[in-house]
């Protein structure tokens, strides 16, 4: 597999990404209404009515089960809902479900809300979550929640992933989740879209059932979410509109258009037009957006970036590598590289855990920069100067000379590096740029291609000494793909790490099904992380979402549901 994949592959599904926008011209924009924004200075209140109209990429299928879509993963939140969902703070909120209990077994026991109809109006039975799980079993290792349940079992795979859950119906309203052990990530596991038994079920629940329940073609979605499906015009759009019998109340916005584009710099066009009224942030500078009529939402997006060394070196090995990789996170600046090559959109972290995780410990930020701790750390390994050519020789007066891998066809990754290279000059070790420097124009997609199956047989090699790289990381926060000892071979701990401290403590976060010993226990993970530092961890890239102020409520978006609470938005009527 190659590493490119790898790397973007870490996450609970193929989303969380998108857009930006610029000043909007043409029929409808707010500009040419007000000669200046003035909503600033008026106090609107909420009220029901208005058209929003959000960006799709060209789409396959309309099923969320089926939907590798990342544009559509979002929109379909619109539409369906699953028994859990992820919290401001990564924590799992109820959604379908009213209560739930984690008993010792690891199993848990879950109450469904009695009020919730699908858009049909049938009611909702533990018979349509045992039929979705059912649904998704069914399916092969590459249908899209299996591979979210894969990426949840982290380096603690199994080759038949059916196996470890199971369903037990008790009656229409309560149901037992069976896992096969304990996981840390069961309720995560349950995060998926439930969907209607009864559209698929004509007479008895057989395969055929659950054929249908995952087929592209002809898909009509049918939820339990705020907004209704009504229809679909290929590589047109999709036309939403209220539920109006949502248990949490009607949806302040009458109708939600999807409009469909070829790719992301087509719907960034369409944002600047007026075509579409909100996107996501392309780049870095998104200030250069910031007018009357666009509104600027900032959050830490899952992409966490960092250092990563060969262990397979002796250099990196050992209490004098651990000194020296406790120098290395003292002396890289990373607050001047988040200024200077993402414009401060970036949020530093010690960790490879979200900054917003209920998980994350005071360990987050150990290591602040100071060149002065990093000399100190080289020469308590008695590295000296011999001849006074500004880098340190080692304790047996060899030379130093560590080479720093990358993708330098990604611009922001080439800026990065050549700064940290600056910040090794300035603690006196010496850097080869393994990279190329001088980037050609006009670089194309099979170029960057092509550099990253160089960079990927060089790691396949061991032919490293310093990687900068990054992961998509997912919100569950299962880090054993990247450190677990079991996945050298797999090539995700394609650093080379192994610890059987950092093993146990591993195989103990990913096994406590308990809610407060999971705390607990990645509490503990973490302090083994700052101590151990596999990782040199530099920050969580930022992103934006980019919207017209015409749009207003308790916009909240996150990076893994960009329309959270889209219940409660609405538009004043002088804008609709």
């Amino acid at each position: 597999m190659h590493l490119k994949r790898l790397l973007a592959g870490t996450m609970i599904i193929i989303m969380i990404f998108l857009t930006i926008g610029c000043e909007k011209t043409g029929e409808g924009n707010i500009a040419e209404t007000l000669e200046e924004d003035t909503r600033s200075e008026i106090d609107y209140e909420p009220e029901y009515g208005g058209q929003l109209v959000l960006p799709l990429t060209t789409i396959d299928t309309l099923n969320p089960l089926a939907s590798e879509n990342k544009t559509y993963y979002h929109f379909s939140k619109l539409i369906f809902e699953g028994l859990f969902e992820l919290d401001s703070d990564l924590n799992i909120t109820n959604v379908l479900a009213e209560d739930y209990t984690i008993k010792e077994d690891g199993s848990i026991s879950i109450k469904l809300k009695d009020d919730v109809l699908w858009h049909d109006g049938t009611k909702l039975t533990t018979e349509d979550v045992a039929f979705t799980i059912n649904t998704i079993k069914s399916g092969d290792n590459h249908t899209t929640y299996k591979k979210v349940w894969s990426n949840m079992l982290g380096g603690f795979n199994f080759s038949n992933i059916n196996r470890i859950i199971d369903t037990y119906i008790i009656d229409d309203n309560n149901i037992d989740i069976v896992f096969d052990k304990n996981y840390s990530q069961g309720l995560e596991m349950l995060t998926f879209p439930i969907i209607p038994k009864h559209q698929f079920v004509m007479n008895r629940e057989d395969k055929s059932a659950h054929v249908k329940a995952l087929s592209d073609e002809e898909y009509i979605p049918i939820g339990t979410g705020p907004y209704e499906f009504v229809e679909h015009r290929k590589n047109k759009d999709i036309k939403l509109k209220y539920n109006e019998e949502y248990r949490e109340g009607r949806p302040y916005i009458d109708e939600i258009i999807g409009k469909i584009f070829e790719d992301e710099e087509l719907i960034l066009m369409g944002f600047e037009t007026g075509q579409v009224d909100l996107t996501i942030a392309l780049d870095e500078e998104w200030e250069k957006y910031e007018q009357s009529n666009v509104r600027t939402l900032e959050f830490v997006s899952e992409g966490y970036e960092f250092l990563g060394f060969n262990f397979s070196r002796r250099i990196f090995n050992g209490e004098e590598g651990e000194g020296l990789r406790k120098a290395i996170a003292y002396g890289i600046d990373r607050q001047a590289i988040i200024q200077n090559v993402y414009s401060g959109h970036a949020t530093q972290s010690d960790l490879p855990i979200h900054p917003n995780s209920w998980l994350l410990s005071n360990e987050a930020n150990a290591y602040g920069y100071s060149l002065a701790k990093a000399r100190e750390y080289i020469e308590g390994l008695g590295w000296k100067d011999v001849n006074g050519d500004g880098y340190y020789e080692d304790q047996n007066g060899n030379e130093v000379a560590l080479k720093l891998l990358t993708n330098s066809y990604n611009p922001l990754r080439l800026k990065a590096a050549d700064m940290i290279v600056e910040d090794f000059d300035k603690m006196g070790i010496r850097i080869v740029k393994d990279y190329t420097e001088i980037i050609p124009d006009n670089i194309t997609e099979e170029m960057v291609d092509a550099q990253w199956e160089e960079i990927n047989k060089k790691i396949s090699r061991g032919d490293f000494d310093i990687l900068l790289t990054g992961w998509n990381l997912s919100p569950a926060q299962e880090l054993s793909f990247a450190f677990h000892s079991s996945q050298i071979k797999s090539g995700t701990n394609f650093i080379r790490y192994n610890n059987p401290i950092m093993d146990e403590a591993l195989v103990e976060a990913f096994s406590e099904s308990n809610r407060d010993n999971k705390l607990r226990s990645y509490e503990k993970l973490q302090k083994i992380i700052t101590k151990d530092l596999p990782y040199i961890s530099l920050y969580f890239k930022n992103n934006a979402l980019l919207l017209d102020r015409k749009v207003m409520g308790e916009i909240d978006p996150c990076f893994y549901n960009l329309y959270r609470n889209i219940e409660t938005w609405y538009i004043p009527k002088e804008f609709h």
